[in-house]
């Protein structure tokens, strides 16, 4: 597995990584097999797939209990990557929470249950509207000199209210990254990226490799739709996010549908066995030798599949085509 730097070089990771949300929250409950997601994480490790995406809130405290099991006995094969800021209250009603307090705690809470001494990456979820970001960062700031943390990383704040699209969705973040970075470095910034949801390429992405951070692109497979395995108008089961998301009507699953096709034109020039799903990834991995991978998985195959697009790479022609993906007005392009 190729390894990419996070901050300043004195971390790395395999380029391709393992979101572990799938395992215990968002998706469907019927669906989440424990003794098969520890399959998968084994099998990730096995392959080089060391980085382990996590946070404190899915389940919540499940996921992070779920990867202690792991960890116990194969700590040094992965890179730990957690995060904290956001909890779950009743009728799951989530709530920022940054006091800095709070925020060490929670991080003794999560080296406990995920049977640790240290973690590789802490990444603040969101911040707290009612807390300066400093003061949280400044918290966050302590864990690394105590020891407890090597680096940091923020989650980028979506759009939400303004809707607004191109460069400007991300100026919430960027404020953010230019005041904590006048705290504590800042190794890693964790952001929706695909051939789905390009926009983080526009000021985001080119914030991160002017300095040397960490790209994280969260839902690079577009929490399944680029795979090509969901056909539009299946349905979801309630407790599923896609159930309420206006990406996943039938309506939109049907539009989107030329992304697929573009995604499948592609894999069959680099072979039959080249999936669309490893294009996607690979088109992500293209953005630039600071940019991670996270997709989210809870069976080994998938794993595997995943793993296999560190591998493969994208000539002018395929990187062309993809790029020229057309969108469909009105799909809502933002998970937060």
């Amino acid at each position: 597995m190729e390894r990419r730097t996070i901050g300043a070089g004195i971390l790395a990771a395999g380029a391709v990584g393992l979101g572990c949300m799938p395992m215990s929250w968002a998706y469907s409950a019927s669906r989440r097999l424990g003794e098969e997601s520890l399959r998968t994480v084994h099998r990730a490790l096995d392959l080089g797939v060391d980085f382990l995406d996590t946070a404190d809130m899915y389940g919540p405290f499940t996921n992070e209990l779920l990867l202690g099991r792991v960890l116990k006995e194969r700590r040094a094969d992965a890179f730990l990557a957690t995060k904290a800021g956001l909890l779950v209250g009743g009728d799951r009603h989530i709530v920022a929470n940054g006091r800095p307090g709070y925020v060490k705690r929670a991080c003794d809470a999560s080296l406990r249950r995920l049977q640790t001494d240290v973690i590789d990456l802490y990444q603040l979820h969101r911040a707290d509207p009612e807390v300066p970001v400093e003061e949280t960062w400044g918290a966050m700031s302590e864990l690394v000199r105590a020891g407890k943390v090597r680096a940091l990383g923020l989650c980028a704040v979506g759009p939400r209210g303004t809707r607004r699209s191109g460069a400007g969705r991300y100026d919430a973040t960027l404020d953010q990254l230019r005041r904590v970075q006048q705290v504590f470095p800042v190794a890693s910034v964790q952001a929706e990226l695909s051939v789905w949801s390009p926009q983080a390429l526009r000021a985001l992405l080119p914030w991160c490799e002017a300095r040397g951070v960490a790209f994280l692109a969260a839902m690079p497979l577009g929490s399944g739709f680029l795979t090509g395995t969901l056909t539009p108008g299946q349905g979801f089961e309630p407790d599923d996010v896609r159930a309420r998301h206006p990406r996943f009507t039938a309506e939109m699953m049907a539009a989107h549908q030329p992304i697929v096709a573009d995604l499948r034109r592609v894999a069959r020039r680099h072979g039959p066995g080249v999936t669309p799903a490893q294009v996607a990834l690979a088109w992500v991995l293209s953005r630039g030798r600071h940019v991670i991978a996270l997709p989210g998985t809870k069976h080994a195959h998938w794993a595997e599949e995943n793993a296999g697009a560190a591998e493969l790479r994208l000539t002018p022609e395929d990187l062309a085509e993809l790029s020229g993906a057309p969108g469909v007005p009105g799909a809502r392009e933002s998970w937060d």
